[in-house]
């Protein structure tokens, strides 16, 4: 599931650029392609996200993929601006749907909140080999004269597939031992979340990284350009050989090094303190950000990238750590408001950094300053969690009863 979402929504800006010419939109025009669906998602996880703790991950899930396959299916007949749009809005909110029910699945299948956390870096690191090949699928589609459209089908026989199996599969049926818990759960119970320190605290953490690491995939590219008046002179100015292919591929470096880092957190957070490592990896992201803006583009080409190492870990662990707090029958609601700033941030960063830019004659360069602060705050949070460890008891109490680990 996390690897089909990514195959469709990190080639958004693949697909922008064949819709720009067959429809002749703007740029703005063009940007609703991404933030629509990310505000698809953030609605949907924050005022569906109950649903996986009402009705059970299961009927969540499968409601959530069949939504997704109808609307994947519909993009053959998607000739149209506005009905491009809308499907692709449609298919956040059915992300918001299925991906709440998934993340509250993996607190069902897990021992314990380490074990939580590992499985979740798991998860996550399938999210990345998706964004890895999905843009690769829509540019070998386009160059073999095939319609982008049909990565969206492909997409939803992968969903057909997934509704089959989960149809099959015998989930666990914790429901039934908290059904007093189950039939409390409603939307204003989901929203009250928000006030929560705990849900707060990891969703604002999760914003501040989404924000930063949307700068990567978003505005590396516009930053490493050396001529802005002529896209063939792009990256002449890097000597040829491994600069200049790593100027052209920086971003899929950066999202092989992040699937790889994730693969590893696997292991990495079943053997480390979790709250040590992310206070290294986002002091790392920081000087990564701030070298490549003190030194420049040639210096920017290999730490940019790099970030992809230190981000892995991250966000799998604000999801874990932040559904960890809480028992298992609210994982549902509160993995849809951590999955509201998720979507919040990746909608929202971009922008900011944009705005930012065009005030400064659009050099791209003072977007990631904004991204370097989104970071060094994050960083300071991190710290801060390291130092003073407030979720310590919290995660111990959910251990004991949730998990039965003394």
């Amino acid at each position: 599931m996390f690897m089909m979402f990514a195959m469709t929504s990190d080639s958004v800006g693949e697909i922008i650029k064949e819709v720009k010419v067959a429809f002749s939109v703007t740029n703005a025009q063009a940007s609703l392609m991404h933030s629509l669906p990310m505000l698809g998602i953030a609605l949907s996880g924050l005022f569906l996200g109950f649903l996986a703790d009402r009705f059970g991950r299961k009927n969540t899930i499968i409601l959530g993929l069949a939504v997704f396959g109808v609307a994947c299916y519909s993009f053959m007949a998607a000739n149209d601006f506005v009905l491009i749009v809308s499907l692709m809005t449609l298919s956040g909110i059915a992300v918001g749907i299925f991906k709440t029910g998934a993340l509250a699945l993996i607190g069902d299948i897990s021992s314990s909140t380490k074990q939580h956390t590992a499985t979740m870096n798991g998860a996550e690191a399938f999210f990345g080999v998706g964004a890895i090949i999905g843009p690769l699928i829509v540019a070998y589609l386009i160059h073999s004269g095939v319609a982008w459209q049909w990565l969206y089908v492909i997409a939803g026989g992968v969903c057909t597939l997934l509704i089959t199996i989960a149809l099959f599969v015998k989930y666990p049926s914790y429901q039934h031992t908290h059904a007093a818990e189950a039939e409390k759960v409603s939307l204003l119970q989901s929203l009250k979340l928000i006030k929560n320190p705990y849900a707060l605290g990891f969703s604002i953490g999760a914003f501040l990284y989404v924000a930063a690491e949307s700068a990567i995939y978003v505005w590396m590219p516009s930053y490493l350009v050396c001529d802005v008046t002529s896209l063939k002179a792009t990256y002449e100015c890097y000597s040829a050989g491994s600069a200049q292919t790593l100027a052209i591929y920086s971003v899929t470096a950066f999202f092989v090094l992040r699937a790889l880092g994730r693969f590893v957190g696997i292991w990495m957070m079943s053997h480390f303190n979790w709250a040590l490592v992310l206070t290294l990896f986002s002091g790392a992201i920081v000087v990564c950000f701030a070298g490549g803006l003190m030194g420049g583009k040639q210096v920017a080409l290999y730490l940019f990238p790099l970030t992809g190492i230190f981000m892995s870990v991250i966000y799998p662990t604000f999801n874990s750590k932040g559904i960890s707090c809480f028992p298992k029958h609210q994982h549902g609601s509160v993995a849809g408001v951590i999955l509201f700033f998720t979507a919040a941030g990746a909608a929202a960063g971009p922008f900011i950094m944009g705005l930012v830019s065009d005030a400064n004659g659009g050099d791209a360069k003072y977007g990631f300053m904004v991204a370097t602060v989104f970071a060094t705050i994050l960083f300071a949070g991190l710290l801060l969690n390291y130092i003073f460890n407030p979720t310590q008891q919290r995660l111990a109490e959910i251990e004991a009863s949730e998990y039965g680990v003394n």
